[in-house]
This record gives structure tokens, sequence and C-alpha cells, in this order.
């Protein structure tokens, strides 16, 4: 089953969608990697749609990604007298480490590290920033605000802190439990939240190993302060437009979206555009315009994947919302202006030997017109490296081991498949010839660049590159 466009889509799944047949619907209908959102459910909801999504693949002979997204550390507030209290601008309140049923002089927060770390001056952002306070002043354990922006703080609501870096684990008990629950049913990718600094990647690392691939979510100014070392640190990123939207301002979105697609593109690294993509489809069966023009933004930037949330786990019309998604990254990548504006985007190459191969196979393809690339790859890397260039040529990535096969679905333009390790120069072409003919990649008198690694099956060696004339 081959997709004819190369931005993947990922998808969410939750109430709406989490029955083996729903599954389906949304696969067919476009979904290349699904995600599992730790924040809800139990670990047996997950383990029944894990197996749903191995299932299906087996069923329908195409390798499908499997994203763990972590909850990480929730900041809120305490309980308020009464459920709630209102503020208003101008007004000083204060926020205390310990106590129960605050109120305006006394609401709880129990978090010591914010009390730790936090400077005058700084803001603290309550229920998604619908109230915001700026803080005059502190104590051991009380802070002293203003209000800038008022309105209702309730129990429990969340709290966000742009300004301030925290000494926070970025994996809690419950994700600690929750990730080695995920590697044990064999998850793709785990989805790290939280992600303030790159030693906060350090610990997932050594939990993970390479039983998955670790995803940074870009939701923290801080983060972008030193995102090119946490994007060399992880294996892909998540633009987390949520909570980054409520913590920068939302006319630095945009640029910020662009700036992590480059940096990730340069890295070699697959990114995922994430949140509120076609929101208003939970409720409705087709997008505003300016969600629509929202996703191809992304596809224009060069995004690999773009996600679906609540469209997809609890929306009324999950499989329309996939539908949505896929025709308007096919008519995006289709329009006369794509492939210019993409080529514009190029974030140049590393000097170095791989690089220059895929590099050269993307552009050697164009010329000739070929009908696909074939990448031998054994990490995944050498799909990458060609995938970075954003080639008009679609690319067939050729690996031996399925969780690589599965992790490609997230990598732009690559379509997988597995077969074992070749041996000969005359079988890495045979074979190459055999599954771009049998998953329509090449037809009679059709040209193809096939790129591998000599020795073969040896991880990090793309250094060969061969023009392979099909037959007639």
């Amino acid at each position: 089953m081959r997709r004819h466009r190369r931005a993947k889509i990922v998808a969410t799944v939750g109430p709406a969608s989490n029955t083996p047949e729903m599954l389906k619907r949304l696969f067919l209908a476009g979904v290349d990697t699904f995600r599992l959102n730790f924040s809800h459910g139990t670990h047996e909801d997950h383990a029944k749609v894990h197996a749903a999504i191995r299932a299906l693949e087996a069923e329908v002979g195409r390798p499908i990604g499997i994203l763990q997204d972590l909850q990480g550390p929730k900041i809120r507030v305490g309980t308020i007298r009464d459920g709630k209290i209102t503020v208003a601008a101008g007004e000083s309140i204060r926020f205390v480490l310990s106590g129960a049923d605050g109120d305006k002089t006394a609401i709880p927060l129990p978090h010591p590290e914010i009390f730790a770390a936090v400077m005058p001056g700084h803001n603290l952002l309550i229920d998604d920033g619908r109230v915001r306070v700026a803080v005059t002043g502190l104590g051991d354990d009380h802070i002293d605000a203003k209000v800038v922006i008022g309105g209702t703080i309730s129990n429990r609501k969340g709290v966000n802190l742009p300004d301030t870096v925290l000494e926070l684990s970025p994996l809690t008990a419950k994700d600690r439990v929750d990730l080695a629950f995920g590697l044990e049913l064999g998850v793709d990718w785990v989805a790290m939240s939280f992600v303030q600094k790159p030693a906060d990647l350090l610990e997932a690392r050594g939990l993970i190993g390479d039983r998955a691939g670790l995803m940074s979510k870009i939701e923290k100014p801080a983060a972008l302060d030193r995102i090119d070392d946490i994007i060399r640190l992880s294996d892909s990123v998540m633009v987390a437009r949520g909570d980054l939207g409520v913590e920068i301002p939302h006319e630095e979105v945009p640029g910020r979206q662009k700036e992590l697609v480059r940096a990730c593109r340069l890295a070699v690294k697959p990114v995922i555009v994430a949140t509120q993509m076609l929101d208003s489809m939970v409720n409705a069966p087709t997008p505003t315009r300016a969600e629509a023009s929202d996703v191809a933004t992304a596809i224009y930037d060069g995004a690999d994947a773009v996600m679906l949330s609540a469209e997809s786990a609890s929306g009324a019309f999950p499989v329309e919302a996939v539908e949505m998604m896929d025709r308007i990254i096919r008519s995006t990548e289709q329009h006369k202006l794509y492939r210019s504006i993409i080529d514009a985007s190029d974030p140049g190459e590393e000097q170095t030997a791989p690089h220059a191969v895929a590099a050269a196979a993307a552009d050697l393809a164009e010329v000739i017109h070929a009908s696909t690339i074939v990448a031998y790859t054994s990490s995944g890397t050498t799909a990458a490296r060609i995938a970075r260039r954003r080639p008009a040529v679609p690319i067939l990535a050729i690996t031996p081991h399925s969780a690589v096969s599965r992790r490609l679905s997230l990598l732009w333009g690559a379509h997988s498949v597995l077969s074992a390790d070749i041996h000969t120069y005359e079988e890495m072409v045979e074979r190459a010839l055999a599954f771009a003919k049998e998953q329509g990649f090449a037809k009679p008198n059709d040209q193809m660049v096939v790129v591998a690694g000599i020795p073969f099956a040896q991880a990090g060696t793309t250094n060969n590159l061969r023009v392979v004339q099909v037959e007639g």
C-alpha cells in the first residue's frame, strides 16, 4: 500500500478511535503513525490498542509506527475555597507552598521547585494563560504577585512559568512506570514532555537505549535557548504548539515553527508539527480555511509529519479529519509553488562523505527523472540523509529491521520494506529491482538510483551510488 504523498500523518488514539475497526479505517484514510497519549487511559487500554495496531500491521502488510507520549510533570495550583476565586488586573495576591482551601492571600502552589527558582519579574500563567500574574516578591514559603490579566482561578488549574527554568526532571514516577510498560509493549517512539535543557534527555536515553526512538517535545521557552543541543541528543522532535503557544507570544509561534523544522532538517532528525491543526473538526465535518492553511504551511516548511490530537482521539469526525489532512498534504505537495519553496528552504549539507552521497543521489535522481531512489538502510540514517534534500523522487527504503521500518513511517518521503541483509553487489541490484516493481515504484524502461553502504549491513557507511535501468 503506497501513499501518494511525502509528508506523514500522526493520529492520536482515544475513545473515538481505539477499536480495531476504527484503527483500520484511520490507517486506510492515511495514518502512518499512531500516538498513544499516556496522560489519559490505563495500561490495559494502551495494551489493547497496541495489540490492535500490530494485528492491523500484519493484515495490511505495511509497517505502522506507534508513538508513546509521556505525560511529564504537571504543575497545578491546589484547592481553592469554594472551588474558585476571581482576581482582577492590578490586584495583589499570594501563593503559598503549603495549605489547603486557599483564598487570594494564600493560593496553594505545592511545588517547592518553583519557590527555589522563581524570581521577581517572572510571570506565572494560570489555566493556559487565561490569568497572568507577575512576581513582585518572595519568601521561603510564599510568592507575592500582581495580577496582569484577571480572571478565574479554580481548583487544580495548570500553571506555566515561561521565564523560569525549573530544577525538575521531565520524568515523573508515573512516567518511569509508563515508560517501562511502553518499552515492554514495543513502542517505536517515546515522546518526552517538559524538556528544558539537553541534560533532561540523558536519563530517558539511559532507560530507553536503542529500544525506541527518543522524541523531544518543544514546549518550553528554555528549550529554544538550547535547541541545537537538544536536537542533537534527540532522535526526533515534536513542535508542541499548545504549551509553547501559551509560554511565548502567539505571534512568535509561526517563526519558531519554521526555525525548528529547518534545524531538524539540517540535523537529519524527523520533525512533527502538532496541536490544533484541524481543531474545529473535533465538532464539525470540515475545518476552517485558516486550519487548512495551517496544515499547508507546515508542509511548505518541510515538516516530516503533521499530527492530529483531539480531532482523532475524542472528536466526532476522526476519519474525516484524517482524510482532510491527507487531501491537504497531497494538494500542497502538488502545487506549482511547492518545489520552489522547499528548495529555497534547503538547510545545506554537512561536509561528510555519507551526506554528499545522499545529496548526490537526490540530485541525480531528479536530473535523470528516475522513478525512485532505493536506499538500503540498516539504521534508517541513509534514508533520512536523502529525505533531508526533500527530493521530488520517492524514497524506497529497504531495511532488515522491523523496528527501523516502523520508525521510517515518520520520515518524509520514505516508503519502507523489510528484507534480509544483502551480501553482494549483484544481490543489491536484483533486490532493488524486485522491490521497486512489487511496490509500484518502477515499471519497464524506468531508471532508478540505488544507494547503499559497503561493507553491506554496516550502519553509517553510505558510500555507494548506482543508476539501474529497469528492463523493458
